[in-house]
């Protein structure tokens, strides 16, 4: 029985090991441009690990800062979404396993 415990715990620090890197659902941006949105989205939310509004506020307002304003971020987890955007300026993601970030520009 103490062996099935420790399996138990093993896979899942397995699971969140294999997780932990981002995994990019859909993009159209440019590839200099997704770098950049993906690593300030991973800082984020590893800076903010329990505020997912800290977190896309602090997306938000280095995107703005960095390809000019009108940027919009949603992280969270179950939610769907419809938008509309401006052509090549979308990002979606996922960090984490279950941490769903989308960002995009609108004017």
């Amino acid at each position: 029985m103490a062996e099935d415990e420790k399996k138990d715990g093993a896979d899942k620090n397995d699971h969140r090991r294999l997780h932990s890197f981002p995994l990019i659902r859909h993009s159209d941006m440019a590839e200099e441009m997704r770098t950049e949105a993906m690593e300030l989205c991973v800082t984020a939310c590893e800076k903010f690990a329990s505020s997912n509004e800290a977190a896309s506020k602090m997306i938000k307002e280095n995107m703005d800062k960095k390809f000019g304003s009108s940027w919009h971020v949603v992280v969270g987890e179950g939610f769907g979404f419809e938008i509309t955007y401006e052509t090549r300026n979308l990002l979606y993601m996922f960090f984490g396993g279950s941490v769903a970030i989308a960002v995009w520009k609108c004017s």
